[in-house]
């Protein structure tokens, strides 16, 4: 998730009409995020949040998750192991 890519994942995570959105992104095909996706996602669990819904992440890869760990980002948005665990079931 770069410059190139990252107007889909925005697109995608926009809420604007609906009230509280629920969203689940899953990430376990996803090897690389740059700065573009930290702030997309920050972004869009603000929207998400402000319209009293939520946003997780599901199956981060390794190097996406070490991103988001050095950024702090898992502390804010919830991520959970699988697909399953972020769909709660």
């Amino acid at each position: 998730m770069d410059h190139d890519t990252g107007s889909l994942l925005h697109d995608a995570l926009d809420t604007a009409e609906t009230a509280r959105p629920r969203t689940v992104v899953d990430f376990s095909r996803v090897t690389f995020m740059d700065s573009t996706g930290i702030n997309i996602l920050i972004n869009a669990h603000r929207t998400h949040a402000q319209a009293g819904g939520w946003l997780r992440l599901a199956a981060p890869t390794g190097s996406v998750l070490r991103t988001m760990q050095i950024v702090g980002l898992d502390d804010i948005i919830d991520c959970r192991e699988s697909l399953h665990q972020a769909l709660g079931i």
